[in-house]
Parts: C-alpha cells; structure tokens; sequence
C-alpha cells in the first residue's frame, strides 16, 4: 500500500523517529539522572546534589517548552534557542557528573531539525561533541595533562563518526529524493500513458467508424449499384428486342437481378458474406458469377483454379469475390473486351487472384485523375485487398488489355 508517495514501511519507520524525537530526551535524561544518582556519594557533593537536582527539573521545563514533536520540524530561532539551552544544562550537568552526557548526546539526533543552515548544524553538533568527549575523557573539569591528551583524541575521533554518519546520511538523503524523482516520473508517465491510451481507443473508434462507412459505401457499390447497373441493361434489351420471346428472357434475367440486388443488400446491412458464398465455396462463388457475368454480357469468361482448394475464412472469402465483381463491372462499362480471365491460386501461405482482359486498355498513371470524379473502382479494390493485409497491383496500356492481380494471406477458415 502506497500513500502520497510514502510506502507503509516509510510510514512505520517515519512514525518511530517521530517517537524517538518526542520521548528520546526524556529518556536519556532519566537513565544519566538514575547513574548519576547511583554514583552520586563518590562524585558529588551535597551542593552539586542540589545543582544536579534544579537543573534536572529545568531540563524537563524546557523539554516541555519545546513541546512534543508533531511531524518533521523547521528549523527557526526557537530551535536554536533551545537548542543552546538544553546544550547549557547538558554541559553544567556533565560538570557535575559524567553520566549526565547521555542527556548531551540529544544534540545528535535534532540538530538539523531545529537549527538552520547547514554551518550552525555543524557547529552545534562539535559542541555537542565536546560535552560527549569531555564526559568520555573522565569528566570535568580536567585534572592532568593526560586528562586532556585523552580528551582532544576522543573529540577528534567523535568529529570524525559525525562526519561519516553525516556523509552516509546525505548520500541515503540523495538516493531517497532520487527515487521520490523517479517516482514521480513514473507517476506522470503511467498519467500519460493512460491519457495516451484513452486518445488512441477514441481515434480506434472513429477510424473504425470511418472504415465500416467505406465497408458499407463500398458494398452498396459492389452490390445495388452493379445489379442495377445488370437490370437497366437488360431492359435496355427488352425495349429493342425483335421479338417476344426474347424480351421474356431479359426480363427474366432482370428480375433476377433485381432479386439478387436485394438479397446483397440486406446482407451489407447486417455485415455478412456476400450472398453467392452463403452456399458455396470461393472457388464455386467465382465461377458461378464469372459463368453468370459472361452470359450476360455476351462477353466470352473463363475461371480457373490452381493449387489445392481450401476453405477461407469468411472475410478473405468476400473480399476477393468483390474484386472479382468490380472488376468484372469495370470490363462491361470500360473494356470492350471480347474475352475475359479470372485464376484462383492458391500457393501455401497466400491466395493469388488474377483477372485479364484483351479489351482496349488503358494508362494507369491517369486512374487517380478519373478516380476523384467518384466511384471506387481500382481504388476500391485496392482498399479492399489492404483491409486483409494485402495487395493488387494493374499492369495495362492501352490496346494491350488489362490484368489485375490482388494477393492476400490465406488464412483458413475458423472450424
């Protein structure tokens, strides 16, 4: 669990220091009181009895002053004053007798907190230090050469773990602030990330707005607008037929067309596979429509299948199906073709459609330039094919006919 930054551990350890800086002083205090006392008859006399006794109760007057510690404090004057305060009293005390230094060694711990600036930290931890050294040393005041050879050596040496402790202190300081830093950096990635998500799961969704359009407007396209392209042919027919019999036919033929118009749209509306694979396979769909679009057209059609059939999964299914169609419907409006090609290959890991014509041709260079008037024609069928992670590519001059080549993966269909 984690709070404002701030781990449960933190927090424990936090709440402990907290506990140590409110009751530490007094408990120090008590256990120098307590040796003192116990040592009292061989170190004091009765006035340093009396002494020891009053500042021992201004000790805790100013403890209580102070007041108990309520979070991190902030360093200010009112530290600082009593900070040399209770430094006065731990020295007098330790003058009187040297277990009284447990109450001096305090300053240690809340010199940063209560003191500002870093070089008046310093100076009340050495003062610090030399109630702690002379306490060590014997006591004061000293009594031989010796006494303060002793003394300047533990000062020094005290100085010295000061500064160690200091200096791993600091270094633990940086490497906390450096992962706060980098916390918060990761905080404000994580932020950013999730924004970022919710951006891309709104332009997921209006792009996928924007292609079921294109799917639906294609459709319309590939179905109502080819079948009734069909029909109006077929009347066209009807209306210069020689004879009844033949008008029947055509009329026959329009009919079903019109049928088969409807079925493809209501198929479109509700996203499913093209009506002649509701039945059939791919390879059975394309002849039929090939077989069924040269009848109508007159024009001679052939279909073939190379490589070993398998069944597609629906969607590669109908996409080739309607490249099949609008190409078929580009050579009856465009190609005065009199004959007319469609291979299905299948080739292991991909499906290879090719249509061809020997109609009149024409200068693909010029087909965006026809295409902006409207339609979807080779851009359509280019579209397709890249929605499955494929491709088309056109080779045509023009009186050299037109072939068309669309691959896609083949991905099999789901059992």
């Amino acid at each position: 669990m984690q709070t404002g930054g701030m781990t449960a551990a933190d927090e424990q350890i936090e709440r402990r220091w907290n506990q140590f800086h409110t009751w530490g002083a007094y408990g120090l205090l008590a256990i120098g009181s307590f040796l003192s006392a116990v040592t009292g008859d061989l170190m004091m006399g009765p006035a340093e009895w009396y002494a020891a006794g009053a500042l021992v109760v201004a000790a805790l007057v100013l403890q209580l002053w102070h007041g108990p510690r309520r979070g991190r404090r902030v360093p200010s004057r009112r530290g600082v004053v009593y900070y040399v305060l209770r430094w006065a009293i731990a020295f007098v005390l330790t003058w009187i007798n040297p277990f009284f230094a447990f109450y001096a060694v305090t300053g240690y711990f809340d010199a940063d907190e209560v003191i500002p600036g870093v070089r008046r930290q310093r100076l009340g931890l050495f003062a610090t230090s030399i109630v702690v050294a002379g306490s060590q040393s014997g006591g004061l005041p000293f009594r031989s050469w010796a006494q303060v050879a002793v003394f300047g050596g533990l000062l020094v040496a005290n100085n010295a773990l000061l500064m160690a402790v200091a200096h791993l202190t600091f270094q633990e300081e940086q490497r906390s602030r450096e992962r706060a830093a980098t916390i918060e950096a990761l905080r404000q990635a994580l932020d950013e990330n999730a924004s970022l998500h919710s951006q891309l799961l709104v332009q997921a969704r209006e792009a996928g707005v924007a292609d079921e359009r294109r799917r639906l407007a294609a459709e319309i396209h590939d179905t109502i607008a080819q079948g009734l392209t069909g029909i109006i042919a077929q009347l066209q027919v009807v209306a210069n037929a020689p004879d009844l019999d033949l008008a029947r036919t055509h009329l026959a033929r329009a009919s079903d067309l019109a049928r088969h118009s409807l079925g493809e749209a209501r198929r479109s509306v509700h996203n499913l596979a093209p009506v002649a694979l509701e039945n059939a396979g791919l390879a059975e769909a394309l002849k039929k429509t090939v077989a069924e679009w040269g009848e109508r057209t007159g024009v001679r059609a052939e279909f073939t299948v190379t490589g070993t059939a398998e069944q597609l999964h629906d969607e590669v299914s109908a996409t080739l199906l309607r490249i099949v169609q609008e190409a078929l419907s580009n050579a009856a409006r465009h190609a005065q073709a009199g004959r007319v090609g469609v291979t299905l290959s299948y080739l292991g890991d991909e499906v290879i459609l090719d249509i061809r014509d020997d109609g009149r041709g024409f200068d693909p260079a010029t087909v965006p330039e026809r295409t902006r008037t409207g339609g979807f024609g080779l851009d359509g069928m280019r579209a397709r094919a890249e929605r499955i992670a494929g491709s088309l590519t056109v080779e045509s001059e023009p009186g050299q006919g037109t072939a068309l080549s669309a691959r896609v993966p083949l991905v099999r269909h789901d059992p």
